[in-house]
């Protein structure tokens, strides 16, 4: 009923230069509830969150708290309101205690100035059940308990509404029950959460609703009860169960039976769990799942991207040592990052310069290639990749997107790899384009070169892999072949076998 609403928000909207980032989206917060805000990458999560806190101006539409009509220019609106957020990265001070950290900034209270204010601390944590004490350093506690201090401020300052922005990404089980008792407990007292994460057990275990965006869109508000995990996942990727379900599917690639390139057992990293993983020559698979699934993490440890942890890894049956890109380099490994524009081109650098990035580290900066050779190499690949630019010395920024991508191409096919790792590499690019590096990747696959290959697009990955590897939670959880390679199987894989909740 509209008498126990905390927070309504009408008509939302944002627009960017060139971007629409949210179009008339309703959102709704109930007194003592826990509501999860999901949607994949770019669904306009982070924007509403941001413009209901003050970081963004909304350009359309109002918001309410507890029925009166509000405005929110400012992060410190917003916490006048009783709009508060703890975010993912712990924004507290370390070296300070945790009674300072609950405090700081509000020192011009009398009982701040006589010191009373870890007498206060105390009763707060021992009410919430926060196993710290006043007087200890925050930088002593685990992060678990760093969330929790953070949300005992916000619990002081008397919030109506709190926002969990990704508040377990770096929590194990045992830290993650903790701090969901402490949700239960607030949601007992009649606070309001927005609970934003990726981990969608996590939302069946503790949220009583679920709100879906999608391309910056209200695609519907559910009761958890009515929206079992496999419906979830097909309302974020904007798909249909029944429709899914009398598609004809794309015929599945053959599996390949030649011999294992690479396998890594137990392998991890300082963002990736535990993993298992191998590929045959000649084979193209992939990792696929919701954002955040671990899929991005996995093969990042694969090429030695993240810190490597642990885990053994051979290459053509032979124990080897992959803990940074050089290594995996030296390996026959070749990788093209997620993001090209961070982790890919150098925009500055022309499409020469770029193509050859890769083969120059091989070599070792001591022994430079020569002009003409580089020329010549360039030449080929932009001939090969039909890559259009006014010529090699164009700065590789002034390309599009598509282009980018096939210079970043060309850089790893001249060196030559056993095993090419695409991660989403024809994300933000025309379909002509994406129908290029699709049958590229296949043209590789035949020439005996195996490719990892992982992408948003289900259809993409059907078209392209012999197998997939499904990531939930940062966990495999599946693995698929042959007549399971559809896209009604892959979503009821990622949602845990299409049971009720998972």
């Amino acid at each position: 009923m509209q008498q126990d609403c905390v927070l309504t928000m009408r008509g939302i909207g944002k627009q960017f230069p060139g971007v629409r980032a949210l179009h008339n989206v309703d959102f709704t917060l109930r007194k003592g509830e826990i509501h999860a805000l999901m949607g994949e990458n770019g669904a306009g999560k982070s924007t509403l969150i941001k413009v209901l806190t003050g970081v963004y101006p909304m350009d359309t539409g109002k918001i309410q708290v507890e029925g009166q009509d509000v405005r929110i220019h400012s992060p410190q609106d917003a916490l006048s309101c009783g709009i508060s957020t703890v975010y993912q990265e712990i924004t507290l001070c370390p070296n300070l205690t945790v009674a300072e950290n609950m405090y700081i900034g509000r020192e011009d209270s009398a009982w701040i100035k006589s010191r009373d204010y870890e007498k206060r601390a105390e009763v707060i944590l021992n009410n919430l059940g926060i196993p710290a004490r006043s007087r200890q350093q925050l930088a002593s506690c685990s992060l678990a308990v760093q969330q929790m201090v953070a949300i005992a401020r916000a619990v002081d300052m008397k919030c109506k509404v709190l926002i969990l922005d990704e508040p377990t990404s770096s929590l194990d089980d045992k830290e993650v029950n903790m701090l969901f008792n402490l949700m239960r407990d607030l949601r007992s007292q009649g606070v309001g959460i927005i609970f934003v994460t990726h981990f969608l057990e996590q939302v069946y275990e503790v949220c009583d609703r679920i709100t879906v965006l999608r391309n910056g869109e209200l695609v519907g508000e559910y009761l958890i009860e009515d929206l079992p995990q496999v419906q979830l996942v097909a309302r974020m990727m904007g798909k249909d169960l029944d429709e899914l379900n009398s598609l004809s599917e794309f015929e599945s690639q053959k599996a390949v039976e030649g011999e294992i390139l690479y396998e890594a057992e137990d392998l991890s990293s300082n963002m990736s769990r535990p993993f298992s993983f191998h590929i045959r020559q000649g084979e193209v698979n992939g990792f696929t799942g919701l954002l955040g699934s671990g899929r991005s993490e996995s093969v990042r440890a694969i090429f030695g991207a993240d810190k490597v942890t642990g885990g053994r890894v051979k290459v053509n049956g032979k124990p080897v040592k992959i803990t940074k890109p050089y290594d995996a380099m030296k390996n026959g490994i070749g990788y093209l990052a997620e993001d090209r524009k961070r982790d890919g081109i150098i925009a500055e650098l022309s499409v020469r310069e770029n193509i050859m990035l890769a083969l120059q580290v091989m070599n070792g900066f001591f022994k430079p290639i020569n002009r003409s050779e580089s020329e010549a190499f360039a030449e080929e690949y932009i001939k090969a990749l039909n890559i259009k630019t006014a010529g090699k010395e164009t700065p590789v920024g002034s390309l599009s997107g598509g282009n980018q991508q096939k210079v970043i191409l060309a850089r790893w096919l001249l060196t030559h790899p056993n095993y090419l790792i695409l991660d989403e590499p024809t994300r933000g690019i025309d379909i002509g384009t994406k129908l290029e590096i699709q049958k590229l990747v296949l043209k590789l696959a035949e020439d005996g070169v195996s490719v990892t290959f992982i992408s948003s697009e289900v259809e993409e990955m059907l078209r392209t892999c012999s197998r997939l590897i499904v990531m939930r939670d940062g966990r495999q959880v599946g693995e698929l072949t042959g007549q399971d390679l559809n896209q009604a199987q892959v979503m009821k894989t990622i949602a845990g076998g299409g049971t009720e909740n998972g």
